[in-house]
This record gives C-alpha cells, sequence and structure tokens, in this order.
C-alpha cells in the first residue's frame, strides 16, 4: 500500500472516530432511563455540551490546520477523542458529564476543516474520495448506537466510552508512527473544477448556507433521535440493544449511497444530483410522521440513504470553489453552519418528542426544512457547453 492510501485510510478511520464518538452518548441515554430513572429528554441535554464545543471549535480547527500543520492536527484529535472519552467514563455528576463530553466535541471539531481538506487532495477523483471517505463517516454513525448498547449491556455505560476511547489512542499512536513518512509540505494543490462566474458562485454559497443549516439539523436531529424512534417503534421487548442494533443496521446500509452520488457527482452536474436526493426527503419524512411498525422503519432507511447521500454534495462544491491554501478554512466556515446547529439538535428533539405521538412533529419539520433546501438548489450554476465542461461545473 502507497503511502498516499495509508494516509487515505488513517483520514477514513479518523472520519467514522469522530462520528462514533459524538453519538455514544445518545444510545447510553436509554440504559440510563433504565439504570437510574427520569425522562428521557432531560437525560439527553448534557452532550448539549457536545455539540456546541464540536461547533465552536470548527473555525479555530481550520485556522490552525492551514497555518500550522493538518497532520499534527489530525494526531491531536485521535489523542483528543481518547482523553474526552476517558473523562467522561469517569465522570459522577451531570456537569462531569458534560464536561467530558465537551472534550469530545471540541477534538471532533478537528476533523471535517482539516481532514476533508485533505481528502480532496488525495490523488483519487474528488467526488470518489468524498463518497469513500462519507461511508467511513457514517460508519462511525452507525457504529455507535450498537457499540454503545454492547457495551453497556456486558459491562455497564461507562465502557461504552472507556473502550473507543483506550482505541483511539492506539490509533494516534499508529497515525503518528506512520505520518513520519509524511512530507508535510507535499500537499497537492489539485485543480477540481473550472471556476464559475462571479454571480455563480454567489449561488453556490447561497445554496451552502441554507443546505448547511437546515441539512445540518435535519442529519443531526435524525441521527440523534432514531434510536429512540427505533426503541419506540420495537416496543420494550427489544430494548437499548435491539433499538440501537437495527438504528447501526440502517446506519451502516444507508452509508453506501456516498458512493454511489460521489461517483455521479463526477459524471453528472451537481444540480441535477441535489434536486433529486434532496427533493425525495421531503415526501419520505412526511410519511414517516404518521408511520407505525416495519413500515417506519424502511422510511427510516429509506431517509437515512438520502440524508447521507447529500453530504458529498455539499463537499464538492466546496472543493471546486475554493483554493487548496484556504481550504481547510473554507470547510471550517461550512461546518460552522452544518455542526453549529447540532447545539439545537438535542434540545428541539427533546422539545419535539411527544409520549403520544412519538416524533411525529419533528418530522413534519424536517419534510419543510427540506423543501426549503431544494428551492435553494434551484438557484445553483446550470451546466453548460460541452459534457466535459458540465461535470466539471456545479
Amino acid at each position: 500500500m502507497t503511502k498516499d492510501r495509508v494516509r487515505f485510510l488513517f483520514l477514513n478511520i479518523g472520519h467514522g472516530y469522530a462520528h462514533l464518538f459524538l453519538l455514544i452518548y445518545p444510545t447510553v441515554v436509554l440504559v440510563l432511563e433504565v439504570e437510574v430513572g427520569g425522562d428521557y429528554g432531560d437525560l439527553l441535554l448534557p452532550s448539549t455540551a457536545g455539540f456546541v464545543a464540536f461547533a465552536a471549535c470548527t473555525l479555530p480547527a481550520g485556522w490552525l490546520g492551514d497555518r500550522w500543520s493538518r497532520t499534527h492536527m489530525m494526531a491531536l484529535m485521535f489523542f483528543g477523542l481518547g482523553i474526552g472519552a476517558g473523562l467522561t467514563a469517569l465522570s459522577s455528576t451531570p456537569w462531569e458529564l458534560a464536561a467530558g463530553l465537551a472534550v469530545i466535541g471540541a477534538f471532533a471539531a478537528i476533523y471535517h476543516p482539516v481532514g476533508i481538506a485533505m481528502v480532496v487532495e488525495t490523488d483519487m477523483p474528488t467526488g470518489r474520495a468524498l463518497g469513500i471517505n462519507g461511508v467511513f463517516g457514517n460508519m462511525g454513525v452507525a457504529a455507535a448506537p450498537i457499540a454503545a448498547a454492547a457495551l453497556s449491556a456486558a459491562f455497564g455505560w461507562r465502557a461504552a466510552f472507556a473502550v473507543p476511547g483506550a482505541i483511539a489512542v492506539l490509533t494516534g499512536l499508529a497515525y503518528v508512527l506512520f505520518s513520519r513518512a509524511w512530507p508535510e509540505g507535499a500537499r497537492a494543490a489539485k485543480s477540481t473544477g473550472k471556476p464559475a462566474e462571479t454571480v455563480g458562485i454567489w449561488r453556490v454559497v447561497a445554496f451552502l448556507i441554507v443546505a448547511n443549516l437546515l441539512g445540518g439539523l435535519t442529519f443531526h436531529t435524525t441521527t440523534i433521535s432514531f434510536p429512540k424512534v427505533l426503541d419506540e417503534t420495537l416496543g420494550a421487548a427489544a430494548g437499548p440493544l435491539g433499538a440501537g442494533g437495527l438504528a447501526s443496521l440502517i446506519f451502516a446500509c444507508a452509508a453506501f449511497a456516498q458512493i454511489g452520488v460521489g461517483a455521479a457527482l463526477d459524471r453528472m452536474p451537481v444540480r441535477r444530483i441535489a434536486l433529486v436526493v434532496i427533493g425525495l426527503q421531503v415526501p419520505i419524512f412526511l410519511l414517516l410522521a404518521d408511520a407505525t411498525g416495519w413500515i417506519s422503519v424502511l422510511l427510516a432507511f429509506l431517509v437515512m440513504l438520502l440524508v447521507f447521500g447529500e453530504i458529498p454534495i455539499n463537499d464538492i462544491l466546496v472543493a471546486r470553489y475554493s483554493s487548496a491554501a484556504w481550504r481547510a478554512r473554507l470547510y471550517a466556515l461550512k461546518y460552522i453552519l452544518s455542526l453549529g446547529v447540532s447545539a439545537a439538535a438535542v434540545p428541539m428533539v427533546a422539545l419535539l418528542h411527544s409520549p403520544g405521538r412519538g416524533f411525529a412533529a419533528m418530522f413534519i419539520l424536517l419534510a419543510g426544512f427540506m423543501a426549503a433546501v431544494t428551492v435553494a438548489a434551484l438557484a445553483l450554476p446550470a451546466p453548460r457547453g460541452t459534457p466535459a465542461e458540465a461535470r466539471a461545473s456545479a
């Protein structure tokens, strides 16, 4: 395996870790409901600290990645996730728990501005690289519910943080060892497409603002709430482990949508793909609001295919409209929008959950969000010229 491919592998693993560590606690909450009692919404609230830190530290991480060292920043992420998980495992009060989750969020924030900027500089076609990397990220999303539920069932909820934390530290040590062979200055200023006219660029910026605010909120509310959605769908007989396992299966299978979308982005105009992937979410969310039983499980899977498939669309737009020197900071600005709203996702999930109707109100609201993003996608620049030029344009 070449040095570039080993580097790409670590970047993919890092993407999985960033999502996995953030989503351990929403499944642990299901265990705490049984062990200590209390309301689901109240028990979920400490995770707000993690998502606030996740958003707040994104821009500083991108700035350091451009000005200092992206390789060193990635090493810090691995070690920091391990430290934060260890602190969370040792917590004994809600405030200590929130502090540990905040440390996890702060170091997880490094990945998206720094890691994604490194991914688009690999020797692969940009769409394919983003698609593969996105699958690893969503495998982290998928692994979180089942890993947290299994470790909690076997060893107690603290193990759900302690074991992944130890693995993250070991991964960091391996990363440091292999990264000695990577020249820090060898950043490929890969051309990712033909720059558009000024009006086209501002259309892209407008779309990215709307898509990352509303799409980011949709992503976080679904990944946070789905273990609980499935817990209520399956009933008490399945328990946290059954709900967590089904959520993991849905996330894992849906993650592969990013490879297909990424490959399509290398061949087809972005606007056409965006309208399909985003627009189809509207009717599915509306159907989810009233669905029950296994129909709701099927609809949950379909909507996660589209939610995950949307991710490479936003990332490739940044890659095509930015220079290598500023790329980490531009990704940081993009993810400030999508990750910034993650702090609002936790109280939104807690507020919109009804003991009688579950998450029906939340799904209706998410349908409205996706309708707005679909309208914004209509403003993306239309492809012009030859088919080859169309593929390089938005």
